[in-house]
């Protein structure tokens, strides 16, 4: 699950709307009991064609072909006639001859990632073959980006620089038990239509099977990525009967949801960025940061204990818009570096700390900063806590969250504490919590489903993965050994990437239970490196939306 940063431009609209209606328990054989209209698809939103244009283009002019179409679903499936809420949808339509082969739909996980915009992403990174064979489809699910309504609780929350997230310490736990509280109470006000009660990953389940039966597909092809994956799976043990080809990247264990899940991710975490610090000192000739791990690794916690009483302050002249970084916003935005392995990233993470080291305020918080004033876009922030506080009871004692992060942070400290306060709304959450769906447990559950996973994901550690292969009886798991990226489709393997092709292509997967691929090399730094935060900023934006649109 990946961990986002909160820190977009414009804020996500409140929610609208009358009446509340109770929440519905999933059952492992459950139908949708609705029939959706078919989607009308039609020219995309100009500003969301140009999004795509400047993220996208540069692999494939998927611009130029995308459609939008809406899909009205039931806010209460228990109650189909009832209250209706509107999903975003694209199509990136096939390239090839005739018909296509399928609908390939995609979710990038989150909770609260927008995939609309992940479909052409999807489409533009596809083989060749892939693009005249499929049309990719996504979909902003309930309660996020262009879907109606899309859930804003406060766009203020973010603004830097916030409270240092601390080490358990009694100033930084109160602090942030009451900042938490206040955004639990402003996503009950902003809630006019009880959509905090139905917007559990069973829903969003529903609304993938409403989905299907919009696109008139006898099967749902799917691929889905982070939380995408436990999407998938519950998917997969609720409508058993219309799975198509599933492919699974970057898998959550469906036995720690979710609590158990964040404290998993802390230590991988923490691993990854010892790693990437060891990447830094590697190269001191280019950053001069250090020459070993622990040189480099000390220089980064000496800074984040600086920022908390010296926070770095830059104004762009020509805005006048100021923009911080304290010891949240570094770790926030680094903490991208321990998601994958990519040059753009690894570089312009170090370029921005040896900015800090000599002076250069511009780079270090064009590299790191978020805006002091005005607000942020915290939809994905306000999504992802209403799927996980609602998905199953979190520990309501917060004695429990202080024993458990306390003993993980003493030799894990890099994520912990921030990764707390990330999920702490949890605690006060003004929806009822449901009972997951015990994944895997249906007879008649589809034994052709293809998993991915880097054996050093921190995101969704490997644990998990196989923990998701035990209970995916038949499905097969692709291991790519040593690699730290999450989710390894698209990254660059041209083994694993071939495995994907012939999946969705012939249906044929590996053969064996699990099979290994080898690692990528690490990156190396440019030859040159920016100077310029403008651009700097430009590149590491960029090469994070390429990387993992979406989970904490």
């Amino acid at each position: 699950m990946k961990r986002t940063v909160v820190v977009a431009a414009v804020a996500g609209l409140g929610l609208t709307g009358l009446g509340t209606a109770s929440a519905q328990a999933a059952g492992p054989s459950a139908a949708s009991g609705f029939d959706p209209a078919a989607v009308k698809w039609h020219a995309c939103p100009a500003d969301f064609v140009q999004q795509v244009h400047d993220l996208y283009d540069g692999l494939y002019p998927v611009s130029k072909i995308v459609q939008c179409g809406e899909l009205q679903v039931p806010l209460d499936y228990a109650k189909p006639s009832g209250t209706k809420i509107t999903l975003q949808l694209t199509r990136t339509p096939h390239t090839g001859s005739g018909a296509a082969k399928g609908d390939m739909v995609v979710n990038p996980g989150g909770p609260g990632g927008g995939g609309a915009l992940f479909g052409p992403r999807v489409f533009a990174q596809n083989s060749a073959a892939l693009k005249d064979a499929y049309n990719v489809i996504g979909f902003d699910p309930r309660g996020v980006g262009m879907s109606v309504p899309s859930l804003s609780c406060d766009p203020n929350y973010t603004n830097a620089p916030r409270p240092d997230y601390g080490t358990g310490d009694r100033a930084s736990v109160s602090v942030w038990l009451k900042k938490s509280k206040a955004y639990t109470d402003a996503c009950k006000k902003a809630d006019k239509i009880g959509l905090l009660n139905h917007i559990k990953t069973t829903d969003s389940v529903r609304d993938m099977e409403s989905i299907r039966k919009a696109l008139s597909d006898k099967k749902l092809d799917y691929y889905g990525a982070s939380y995408g994956t436990y999407l998938g799976s519950v998917y997969a043990t609720m409508f058993p009967k219309t799975v198509g080809r599933m492919v699974l990247d970057g898998n959550v264990g469906p036995s720690d949801v979710w609590y158990d899940a964040n404290l998993n991710q802390d230590v991988q975490f923490d691993k990854n960025m010892d790693y990437y610090f060891g990447w830094i000192a590697k190269y001191d000739s280019v950053y001069h940061l250090g020459s070993t791990q622990t040189a480099v690794r000390s220089f980064f916690y000496k800074l984040r204990a600086t920022l908390k009483t010296k926070p770095v302050y830059y104004t762009d002249p020509s805005s006048g818009q100021k923009f911080a970084v304290g010891p949240d916003e570094l770790t926030d935005v680094i903490q991208n570096a321990a998601y994958r392995r990519s040059q753009s990233l690894w570089n312009g993470y170090a370029v921005g700390l040896a900015a800090y080291k000599a002076g250069d305020a511009e780079t270090f918080v064009g590299t790191f900063g978020a805006q002091t004033t005005g607000g942020a876009d915290d939809n994905e922030f306000a999504v992802y806590n209403a799927v996980q506080c609602t998905d199953v009871q979190w520990p309501t004692s917060w004695a429990k969250w202080e024993r458990d992060n306390v003993r993980i942070n003493k030799k894990h400290p890099f994520l912990t504490w921030g990764n707390v306060w990330f999920n702490a709304p949890c605690l006060t959450w003004p929806a009822k919590a449901g009972t997951p769906v015990n994944v895997g447990r249906n007879r008649e559950l589809p034994r052709n489903i293809l998993q991915f996973e880097g054996s050093e994901d921190a995101a969704t550690p490997l644990a998990g993965a196989l923990d998701m292969h035990r209970r995916l009886k038949g499905s097969q798991l692709v291991i790519q050994d040593g690699d730290r990226t999450h989710c390894i489709v698209h990254r660059g393997s041209a083994a694993v990437d071939a495995i994907f092709d012939r999946y969705f292509l012939t249906g044929e997967r590996p053969g064996q239970s699990i099979t290994h691929v080898p690692q990528l090399g690490d990156p190396v730094p440019p030859a040159q490196t920016s100077a310029k935060a403008k651009s700097l900023s430009t590149t590491v934006t960029k090469a994070a939306r390429l990387s993992d649109d979406v989970i904490r």
